[in-house]
């Protein structure tokens, strides 16, 4: 069970939004505190003291001067908003909340922040027109990088046919953790959970026992399947074929290092659990 804090990164943005309230819920049910991170970019602020520098409205199209004053007070008018968005949708649900407002690189600050035991909760992509279209660079370092959990969120409905699916390899440490966060978004969501696996040939006797005792703990309806390849095609399609409402994965997993892992990422429109 979770036994730190809740981090969510805030940046103003549709995502980020639904992000606080997804981790607005999840602390209220694990009685952990809320920090609101919130990122004021040095490299952007930077980037305005050139005379040449511009930026192109999102809706109109239009190019103007990008004015360091005004990107200041644009900053400071966006942290008192996600102040205030962060302390409603916390308070309203009893919990506690603290905003940490920095100034620097995005992934750099939020890593000094988070611990080992924390849950970071952040939108799969910032300010971008079409959600789900890309992964955003700060949601890719962070997922490599970061000592803690990571909730990489994406909006969607469940219903009683999804199911929650965790990815195991031979890492039996990393996959202890995977499987311990896939019961607990089990549980929240009283859904089945289907265990992928490379191959049992790739994993030792000892690891598979580990494995089926860890599975035991899951209850009715869990299911093993062997993957007959790890490209993201086939680990997309057999998603679907399960109907996942959400995936766990680890770290360490194989995974990550097939080519094309960051386009399985950006193909799939459900949350996605990183454990380290």
């Amino acid at each position: 069970m979770l036994t730190g804090r809740v981090l969510v990164l805030l940046d103003g943005s549709r995502m980020g939004y639904a992000a606080l309230d997804a981790a607005a819920d999840i602390a209220a049910r694990t009685g952990a505190d809320v920090l609101g991170i919130f990122v004021e970019e040095l490299n952007l602020l930077r980037s305005a003291g050139y005379g040449f520098s511009r930026e192109v409205g999102a809706a109109s199209g239009i190019s103007r001067p990008l004015d360091s004053a005004m990107l200041e007070r644009r900053m400071r008018r966006l942290a008192q908003e996600v102040e205030e968005a962060l302390a409603r949708k916390v308070s309203s649900r009893g919990g506690r909340h603290e905003l940490s407002v920095a100034r620097g690189r995005v992934v750099d600050e939020v890593l000094a922040l988070a611990g080992p035991q924390d849950l970071l909760v952040l939108g799969r992509v910032g300010w971008s027109l079409v959600p789900g279209s890309r992964l955003g660079s700060t949601a890719r370092g962070l997922i490599r990088k970061s000592s803690s959990r990571v909730l990489l969120w994406s909006e969607g409905m469940v219903s009683p046919r999804n199911r929650i699916i965790v990815f195991l390899n031979d890492h039996a440490d990393a996959n202890h953790r995977a499987l311990q966060a896939a019961t607990e978004a089990s549980r929240y969501h009283q859904l089945p959970v289907t265990v992928l696996l490379r191959s049992e040939n790739d994993i030792s006797a000892d690891q598979l026992e580990a494995i089926r005792q860890d599975l035991d703990v899951l209850g009715a309806g869990t299911r093993v399947r062997v993957l007959p390849a790890t490209d993201p095609d086939t680990v997309a399609r057999v998603l679907r074929e399960e109907r996942a409402a959400q995936l766990v994965v680890s770290r360490e997993c194989s995974l990550f290092t097939e080519p094309g892992a960051d386009q399985l990422l950006i193909a799939l429109s459900l949350p996605v659990t990183v454990t380290p």
